[in-house]
């Protein structure tokens, strides 16, 4: 059986693979998670796409089948768990998608999923993320200021005006998350959330 490397997962699969590193659950209770905690504003969340990422992730050795159950007149469910090759197809994908600033659709799931590195891998993935963050936007800053003094029009410089407010933006964000995982100011890591109150009541309702 041939196994999928990180750099070929696609956002769905990266989302199929931490939800089972919560716990073994069927493409049901995925899709109903992901809609319970609102996953539709980083993909598109179909049944169809879900179960087919499902089972490319089957083939390729990233999760497995553990059982299968039915209930009242419901379909049969099939129970998958994630194999250790998934788990570190996972970490891998997450590392890198933090470290590199040219891919923004990618970085917004792996910031939603950070919580399956520990503090201090993702303190150094987001360190790598900043120096390539300050150097776009010394370019920018640069940039736009050698074009005003040779009297580029305002006209064709606000595309950049913007991407330079934005990169300025994004460090301070960055700089503050840093200062706030470095000094442990909120619980991390894989299972810092797994015995809450919301966090059980979710899961049991996305069970039903």
């Amino acid at each position: 059986m041939s196994k999928e490397p990180a750099e070929r997962l696609t956002p769905m699969g990266v989302m199929v693979l931490a939800l089972l590193r919560e716990g073994d659950m069927h493409p049901y209770e995925m899709v109903r998670l992901m809609r319970a905690r609102r996953d539709e504003r980083l993909l598109a969340v179909t049944n169809g796409t879900l179960y087919h990422t499902v089972g490319r992730l089957q083939r390729g050795g990233l999760i497995d089948e553990v059982g299968t159950d039915r209930e009242g007149n419901r379909p049969e469910r099939t129970t998958y768990t994630l194999t250790d090759a998934g788990r570190d197809a996972l970490i891998g994908w997450l590392r890198r998608e933090l470290s590199i600033i040219d891919r923004p659709a990618e970085f917004r799931i792996a910031l939603a999923e950070a919580h399956n590195l520990e503090r201090p891998d993702v303190v150094d993935c987001l360190r790598i993320r900043r120096v390539a963050l300050a150097e776009g936007h010394a370019l920018h800053r640069d940039g736009l200021t050698g074009a005003r003094r040779k009297g580029a029009p305002e006209q064709v410089l606000v595309e950049f005006e913007r991407q330079e407010v934005l990169l300025d933006a994004e460090l301070r964000w960055l700089d503050s998350l840093l200062d706030r995982l470095e000094a442990e100011a909120f619980p991390w890591g894989p299972t810092a959330f797994e015995n809450t109150d919301r966090y059980l009541a979710q899961r049991k309702a996305a069970q039903q």
